[in-house]
């Protein structure tokens, strides 16, 4: 009678360590790959820190927008800087020289 009741308790523990088991990745499983897991942590921090730079670059983009504008607002020599490199502008009474690049000048001496 001793020994059947000893038979039966590997079998309940060889099932109990399965399940045990079984749960245990379950449950490792679900902090790894769940909704709250440590992939969906570290794919938010990164989007975190990639949302971080582009806000850091838009301010900075700002900030340079509102300087131009304060010039633009009360900097009569910027707009004149504007008018010449932009519209290519000049004062009344200036000549405008013309310097042909080197590339340029090396084509007209092998014409000639």
């Amino acid at each position: 009678m001793g020994s059947e009741h000893e038979s039966g308790l590997p079998g309940r523990n060889n099932l109990l360590t399965l399940v045990l088991l079984v749960l245990i990745l379950l449950m490792a499983a679900f902090a790894v790959f769940g909704n709250r897991g440590v992939l969906r942590i570290v794919q938010a921090q990164r989007q975190q820190q990639e949302l971080q730079q582009r806000l850091e670059e838009m301010q900075a983009q700002e900030q340079d927008l509102r300087q131009k504008i304060e010039r633009l607002n009360h900097d009569r020599d910027y707009w004149e800087q504007l008018a010449r490199s932009r519209l290519g502008m000049v004062r009344e009474g200036e000549l405008i020289y013309f310097v042909a690049p080197e590339h340029l000048k090396e084509k007209e001496a092998v014409s000639d």
